[in-house]
């Protein structure tokens, strides 16, 4: 019931939803259209079809280059991962050029393959945060799609709204103080509470628009608070994810595994690997 504007920081009501007029911002997502050519995109496509591709659950299929994990019991083996594939060496240094990816070392890539004949979808989830850091990079090939973002806890969002009365403009994401809404107004109390509108998280699901060969980082609360998923209907042909994962901190230097964190790094940014 909400689509997110990647110009104002913002998830604006939808015209035909009960949050028509109304916003919040929502922090933790930058996306960037174009992320790479179309020559570019039909090679990597190219070179990922060359290596099999394994079945995963809803109708996905995957390529997995990274260590073997398993996040419940907590462990993992690096024995079987020989490294990024050679082809993500130039992507990886294209994104180092973003503003929200400096330092950013990928530790695992992970190809997904969607169908529309296959059904294919994820659903609503948080990654890892035992052994992946906080940002999340996906580059999306081949067609559009909508990442759909939705909150399960008991706290309230509070909305505004996304017109003012003396310019008919969407608001600046700076402007949403209760100080300036009150002015904007011109009353107090009562003018106050009519400007803004608290909903149950529960009630909001926002919309990320994915062009095709854009590049979408989660970061902050869009990847702590908030679940993604792709859902069945915005697969409308086939479309292929390469998303990136970074270390978590406990991998990371004067983390309690750092010493196996720069081994599954050296590995990583060889850029040797094989699906594993």
């Amino acid at each position: 019931n909400f689509t997110y504007c990647p110009a104002t920081g913002l998830a604006k009501g939808n015209e035909h939803s009960e949050f028509a007029g109304w916003a919040f911002p929502f922090p933790g997502v930058f996306l960037t259209e174009e992320f790479i050519s179309e020559d570019e995109e039909s090679e990597i496509v190219e070179l990922m079809d060359q290596d099999d591709w394994k079945p995963s659950q809803s109708g996905r299929k995957k390529q997995d280059y990274g260590p073997k994990v398993n996040f419940k019991k907590q462990k993992l083996k690096a024995d079987s991962f020989t490294g990024l594939p050679s082809f993500s060496k130039k992507i990886v240094a294209q994104m180092r050029a973003c503003s929200v990816l400096g330092g950013f070392l990928p530790v695992e890539q992970c190809n997904l393959d969607y169908m529309p004949e296959r059904g294919s979808a994820i659903d609503p989830h948080f990654d890892d945060w035992w052994l992946w850091g906080e940002r999340l990079v996906s580059l999306n090939l081949l067609s559009k799609t909508v990442l759909s973002m939705s909150c399960d806890s008991e706290d309230s969002i509070q909305l505004f709204p996304t017109f003012s009365k003396e310019n008919g403009e969407l608001s600046p994401p700076g402007s949403f103080t209760q100080t300036s809404v009150c002015k904007n107004s011109g009353e107090e109390g009562i003018g106050c509470i009519l400007s803004r509108r608290l909903v149950p998280s529960g009630e909001v699901t926002v919309a990320i628009r994915l062009p095709r060969r854009s590049l979408v980082v989660l970061y902050g609360d869009a990847r702590y608070k908030w679940k993604h998923a792709i859902h069945r209907r915005h697969i409308e042909q086939r479309r292929v994810c390469v998303t990136f994962r970074e270390l978590s901190a406990e991998f990371s230097a004067g983390g309690r595994h750092e010493e196996l964190g720069k081994e599954l790094l050296g590995i990583a940014l060889s850029f040797k690997g094989r699906p594993v």
